[in-house]
């Protein structure tokens, strides 16, 4: 098969290499879309990974192609998107079937191969069956759409609350179109490019909700709409020491801060930021993965339900559709940054 396979950082190379060979709980699938993370980005191209050589990729979807002896024939040729944390079922966490805070999970795409490829090994118990007209690129975006979804049940906002959302990227963007769809109203979204803006006022969001961070004060802007007491509840979903700073300056007495953005770099609180969170009783939580069981009241699930019944449009977010032997070109875009994007989404 063809495969994108990172040999070291910045050693990214297209390959023909052998189908993955599935073990006995395991099925093959037939890659249909995978989309770009923003954690590919630093994985290939400054950090690295855990092990080498790696096939990246961990948002996907695709078709049963084959399963193992002890995998129920059902899942042959069958729709699926796939959860790609594999817990080890052992932990005290995974007892409790909170599997996003595994020990010792495994994770496709980053500690094992994953889906820039054209077939991945899956375990049975990551799939997830994909009705009929929920297509590949829309399931592609299950995992970043269910990561938001967690966020966003975790820290569970009611209608009278006032909530600010810092940071507009993939996930920033879900978040605001979940928390429309469930019906939030009183929503403050800062961002810092024209496609954010576009994005979030198709998905509903006033033209007056939305602050360019780049233009405006975004502190001055969200106090001025919030009496100058700050939001109820702030989604901090860029992971820099700065909006860190900056959540605890615009969340009000009493508020909740929920940490999505993935960390650029160490995190450090100066005294003045600390005493605002003890002064202001401020609660803070973090998450960075969602909940999936198999149950219908899991992250996953709330999700393809919604899906399934056109309460959401994730298709909107994609800006760039590419084939397999193009996904270098939409890692480049996201690294360099020179053109804008949303969602680059690699179709097979």
């Amino acid at each position: 098969m063809k495969a994108w396979v990172l040999h070291n950082i910045n050693d990214l190379r297209l390959e023909t290499v052998d189908d993955p060979a599935i073990k006995e709980d395991e099925v093959l699938i037939d890659v249909k879309a995978a989309g770009i993370c923003g954690s590919d980005i630093p994985r290939i191209f400054y950090t690295g990974t855990y092990s080498y050589p790696l096939i990246p990729g961990h948002e996907f979807s695709g078709m049963v192609a084959a399963a193992g002896k002890n995998v129920s024939s059902e899942w042959m040729n069958q729709r699926v998107g796939v959860f790609p944390l594999i817990p080890c079922h052992s932990c005290g966490p995974c007892q409790n079937r909170q599997y996003e805070m595994c020990r010792h999970y495994s994770y496709l795409g980053s500690r094992r191969n994953g889906a820039f490829a054209e077939y991945v090994a899956v375990p049975e118990q990551n799939l997830i069956r994909l009705p009929e007209h929920v297509d590949y690129a829309e399931a592609a975006m299950m995992e970043p759409m269910s990561v938001a979804v967690h966020a966003m049940r975790k820290i569970a906002p009611s209608e009278s609350e006032s909530i600010a959302i810092c940071g507009l990227g993939t996930i920033g963007l879900f978040l605001l179109m979940f928390l429309i769809e469930s019906g939030k109203k009183n929503i403050l979204a800062i961002g810092n490019k024209e496609f954010q803006k576009q994005t979030a006022m198709k998905m509903g969001l006033p033209e007056e909700c939305y602050c360019d961070g780049k233009s405006q004060d975004a502190d001055k802007w969200l106090l001025e709409r919030t009496n100058g007491t700050g939001a109820d509840v702030f989604f901090e979903c860029v992971g820099k020491n700065e909006t860190l700073k900056q959540a605890v300056r615009l969340t009000g007495p009493a508020g909740r801060i929920m940490l999505v953005g993935n960390p650029a770099s160490d995190m450090t609180l100066e005294k003045e930021t600390y005493w605002k969170i003890l002064r202001n009783q401020l609660t803070m939580m973090g998450t960075w993965n969602s909940s999936f069981t198999h149950a219908r009241e899991d992250d996953w699930h709330y999700v393809l339900e919604r899906l399934e019944n056109r309460r959401i449009a994730p298709a909107e977010l994609i800006t760039h559709r590419l084939s397999l032997e193009e996904l270098d070109r939409g890692l480049k875009i996201m690294r360099d940054k020179k053109e804008d994007y949303g969602k680059v989404m690699g179709i097979y």
